[in-house]
């Protein structure tokens, strides 16, 4: 099945970070903030590196996770020395959330394929980081489907990963398509966790996706000795303000901050701060607070109760998992590059940083109206005052341009400049005064004659601006918005036509028709 498929530079695209720029344009500078670039020798010298003593834990980990899930992933193949992890993670978000975390999974499936053909000795596992432990629900609680926005309600608290979803069956009900992928989890789960693992197998099983629930006694037992030592020592607050301090020093700008504990206290309903206050451990918001030894003594024998924040969390993924890569939105590459020093403190490998792949999907509905108002997929990433002058330009049978009279007359004055001036030097100030007057009312002019011939494009113009709206919802990048179900409702083949055009060692914005 031939997919048509253009591709942008990522400045052409929209505005991004001028770290992330940088960063994927290979600037020296940065060379020091990060170990291997995203290419295929990157990945040849970080597996002659990476070395992983924590299988037999991460596979009966696994194993217990994936209880009760028809045709499991074979987990069993991370026991093998061999066998390498390329990881992305995100939120809970229900129903999948935007578009981009579907992109994130894509891409690092695809990943997985590309480096078993580069490096067909070993093996490759795409991961999938279920963020069960943030606790922030109201980033999750939505999401937006053929303009409607559906949110859900419930008074539960904590880590969203052990809410119960069930009350999401009833955002199903209300729906004209109702998506039998999400009725199963939501109904079959009492966790948020289980419902999000399984419609995630029921998508990308057959490709070999693993999801992985961090929140976990085993996998916390693993990473105790570093959440010990980060407790004990509080070494992140200095060292990520030094390697974000040498970044602002370069000109950029920078995401998070370390703590003095980065930590949170976990229980049921309950995710909040850990806080040092005189020689108590205080969870914040809360009346639980704990000598050294009684936190410790929870690390030794509860250590799930102990939740990183965003500058240890990616080091407790590289702790359990045997990660090559990891496969982040724009932002994201960013803030890791915030965390070498902290990794290399805690003497774990750093792995490799790639963006994964973005898009805007284009159906066939949109395609001839884009056709039919005779416009190119990357005009519409212009801004609006922009996309309009140049519409109105290239589809008017007038010339609406002053430029070459403009300069003409510009021309003109120059030389009655230098003629007044022989006469008498002190003209020469009046006269260049006289000039700039001009040339300003012929550019008012000018806009005058291309605001009148915008008139005559009024309905035009409007079809323009819905068909830029439906695209850039709000202004923003498509993928942020829209649901998959936008267009997997329609088209169940939705999810391989994007397959088919994601290259992820290929740094470019994609446009793709489906």
């Amino acid at each position: 099945m031939e997919i048509t498929h253009k591709q942008i530079p990522f400045s052409q695209a929209s505005h991004f970070p001028k770290l992330f720029i940088d960063y994927i344009d290979r600037n020296p500078q940065l060379s020091g903030f990060y170990d291997s670039f995203p290419n295929l020798a990157g990945f040849k010298e970080t597996i002659s590196k990476r070395k992983f003593k924590h299988r037999k834990e991460l596979v009966e980990a696994l194993n217990n996770q994936y209880q009760g899930i028809e045709n499991p992933p074979n987990i069993d193949i991370l026991l093998k020395e061999n066998t390498f992890t390329v990881t992305t993670g995100h939120q809970l978000n229900i129903f999948t959330g935007p578009l981009y975390v579907i992109y994130k999974i894509v891409s690092t499936i695809n990943l997985a394929k590309k480096l078993k053909v580069a490096f067909p000795e070993n093996n490759f596992v795409p991961v999938y980081w279920m963020a069960t432990e943030d606790h922030d629900f109201e980033e999750i609680s939505y999401f937006n489907l053929f303009g409607q926005k559906h949110k859900w309600e419930t008074e539960q608290k904590g880590g969203v990963g052990r809410m119960n979803p069930s009350e999401l069956l009833q955002i199903i009900e209300g729906l004209r398509d109702k998506p039998e992928v999400f009725a199963r989890a939501y109904g079959e789960n009492s966790t948020l966790a289980g419902a999000v693992r399984q419609y995630m197998h029921e998508l990308f099983g057959a490709e070999g996706l693993v999801c992985i629930d961090g929140d976990n006694r085993l996998l916390k037992s693993v990473f105790a000795p570093i959440m010990k030592k980060d407790i004990v020592e509080n070494a992140a607050e200095k060292i990520v303000a030094e390697t974000s301090a040498r970044l602002e020093n370069q000109g950029y700008k920078t995401q998070i901050h370390a703590r003095n504990i980065n930590f949170f206290y976990l229980e049921e309903n309950l995710r909040e701060r850990i806080e040092k206050n005189g020689e108590k451990y205080v969870v914040v918001n809360t009346d639980l607070s704990f000598s050294e030894s009684e936190i410790l003594e929870i690390l030794e024998k509860t250590p799930e109760k102990i939740s990183p924040n965003v500058v240890l969390r990616p080091i407790y993924q590289e702790t359990i998992l045997p990660n090559l890569a990891y496969l982040g939105g724009p932002s994201e590459v960013c803030y890791w590059l915030q965390l070498k020093d902290i990794f290399e403190h805690h003497q774990v490998q750093f792995p490799i940083l790639l963006p994964r792949n973005l898009a805007l999907a284009i159906n066939e509905g949109t395609k001839k109206r884009m056709e039919k108002l005779g416009i190119e997929a990357e005009e519409l990433f212009q801004d609006d005052v922009t996309l309009k002058r140049n519409f109105v330009e290239k589809n008017s049978e007038n010339s609406l341009s002053l430029a070459d009279e403009i300069s003409q007359i510009a021309s003109a004055f120059d030389q009655i400049i230098k003629k007044a001036a022989e006469v008498d030097p002190t003209l020469k100030p009046a006269m260049e005064s006289e000039k700039v007057k001009n040339a300003t009312s012929l550019e008012h002019l000018e806009k005058r004659i291309k605001k009148a011939e915008e008139k005559k494009f009024e309905t035009s113009l409007a079809q323009l601006q819905g068909l830029k709206e439906k695209l850039f919802p709000g202004g923003g990048l498509q993928e942020r918005s829209d649901n998959f179900l936008n267009f997997y409702l329609n088209d169940s083949g939705f999810i391989s036509k994007i397959s088919q055009t994601f290259d992820p060692l290929d740094f470019k914005f994609n446009i793709v028709f489906v």
